[in-house]
């Protein structure tokens, strides 16, 4: 899979799986655009792409805010004299609280930057696509959207909200040679998550994972570059699992076999 020639905008690039997709992104021939909230982080990732001689380009973005979004999207497609081809939207927090008495605010927040955020660079970044003919949208979804979480009320709902975005996405983009799919990351250690994996909350995972192992950026990235790709061209409107099977997995025992 090589992407000379495309342009490709990945939010949260400045660390977690959009830090590693805008990596892997520029090493297969790619002009990135490093978008996050955090322009140190940005800006350092950025850095080290250009030190390995790829194009790369950090730019501060508050994507739950439209003006923000909309500027970062002009000052990349200046830079590089070219349209957005490709659109990652990775940004995203966790909000993790029980229920019971889940701030408002912090609810606000989370669906502020996952489903908003996520609706207002695809409408930019297609806006750009629908004029080329031609363009990619990879939305990072998760597991959450269908197995519920303690203490994920907002990020639950939030990837489930993301997903039916996507499909929205596939359904009026489509015809102009866009496609738009998500992945939905199962358990994988990032600088998001990590908090909340203690080595109680990994053993339970493991245990219910059939590959036996939690997920790596590795695994997240391989899946995003194919969707990416020209490959997928006819993959449109799906929501991936990559989970080493932790959704399609039920109960671990049956009478006498393990």
């Amino acid at each position: 899979m090589r992407f000379e020639n495309k342009t490709a905008f990945v939010t949260g690039g400045g660390s977690g799986i959009g830090e590693a997709a805008v990596v892997a992104l520029a090493a297969r021939g790619a002009r990135v655009v490093v978008a996050d909230v955090n322009i140190e982080n940005a800006t350092r990732v950025a850095r080290s792409i250009q030190d390995q001689g790829g194009s790369a380009m950090a730019v501060p973005v508050d994507v739950s805010d439209a003006s923000s979004v909309d500027s970062a999207f002009n000052a990349a497609e200046h830079w590089y004299g070219s349209t957005t081809h490709l659109l990652l939207n990775s940004a995203g927090i966790l909000g993790i609280h029980a229920f019971i008495d889940y701030p408002v605010d912090l609810f606000n927040k989370v669906m502020a930057v996952n489903v908003t955020g996520t609706f207002l660079c695809a409408q930019r970044a297609g806006r750009s696509m629908v004029k080329a003919g031609y363009g990619r949208i990879v939305n990072v979804a998760s597991v959450s959207a269908v197995r519920a979480g303690i203490g994920r009320t907002a990020y639950g709902t939030s990837k489930a909200a993301m997903v039916g975005l996507t499909r929205q996405l596939s359904m009026e983009l489509g015809p102009h040679g866009i496609t738009a799919n998500a992945i939905a990351p199962g358990p994988v250690v990032t600088p998001m998550t990590e908090a909340s994996y203690t080595a109680e909350t990994v053993e339970a995972y493991t245990s219910m994972i059939p590959a036996r192992r939690l997920g790596t950026l590795d695994d997240m990235t391989a899946t995003i570059l194919f969707l990416l790709s020209d490959g997928a061209a006819y993959i449109n409107g799906a929501y991936l699992p990559v989970d080493g099977g932790y959704l399609a997995s039920g109960v671990g025992k049956t009478g006498t076999l393990k």
